[in-house]
């Protein structure tokens, strides 16, 4: 079930101020629109939202009312993104920018809002120049991430990207090596991180995905001297991104 709206200003409700926010290329995390209405301008408004690549999705009437706390959706409901997202290439500028090799933290559908703050929170700590994350299957930036970064995603830029391992190909065209976590690899702390590095986080559930995995160029592992064989995803990451930062 879509989440409930706990923060108004997360939240645009209604055909007219959807379709303005479209029109004014304001950031949408994603559409809502109620299953079988097709009527008045419910076309006009997923066809802008289809063509700026945000997902859209058809739930029934009850949830939406659900979401938007009985206020008059009209259909229609949209999650707005607490920060406006970057591009690929807006990184890469700052890598240039800043005369450093690329370091950039790749989130392979971490869906719990909490961890993606917190993996924002320490990629702007160990100097990382960005994270992306893919459109579907992936926390967005709303309030709750933005809360869970202490501040840190008014700094770090975030790329949402359609397709994850196009990203990452377009990654290892700029000399940048890939890097993901997994039980199976190499120890991390015999693996040389200088360079530009892309690092993939895995979700929490299903960790790496096989093919974002396959382009990969070396899988890592962190030591697990306990019973239990997975740490958190944000420590996971936390933990190999001062690594990279101690090898850069």
């Amino acid at each position: 079930m879509p989440e409930k709206n706990t923060d108004p200003n997360e939240l645009i409700i209604g055909r007219n101020p959807i379709t303005e926010a479209l029109k004014s290329g304001r950031e949408l995390n994603q559409l809502f629109v109620a299953r079988g209405e097709r009527s008045g301008s419910i076309g006009n408004i997923t066809s802008l939202a289809k063509a700026r690549g945000i997902p859209v999705k058809e739930v029934d009437a009850k949830k939406l009312d659900y979401m938007s706390n009985g206020g008059v959706h009209q259909g229609v409901a949209a999650f707005c993104a607490a920060h406006a997202y970057a591009s690929l290439e807006d990184i890469f500028t700052l890598a240039q920018e800043r005369g450093e090799a690329p370091f950039i933290i790749i989130c392979d559908e971490i869906e719990d809002p909490h961890n993606l703050g917190a993996i924002i929170r320490t990629a702007d700590a160990a100097g990382a120049h960005g994270v992306v994350v893919p459109k579907r299957r992936s926390a967005a930036l709303t309030g709750v991430v933005a809360k869970s970064s202490a501040g840190a995603l008014e700094y770090v830029k975030v790329a949402r990207v359609t397709n994850l391992c196009a990203a990452m190909e377009e990654m290892k065209k700029r000399n940048m090596w890939l890097f993901c976590s997994d039980m199976d690899g190499e120890d991390y702390t015999k693996v040389d991180f200088s360079g530009g590095v892309g690092l993939v986080i895995g979700s929490e559930g299903r960790g790496v995905s096989r093919l974002v995995k396959q382009t990969c160029d070396v899988t890592v592992s962190l030591p697990m001297k306990g019973k239990i064989n997975s740490l958190n995803a944000s420590v996971a990451a936390a933990v190999l991104m001062y690594e990279v930062a101690r090898g850069r």
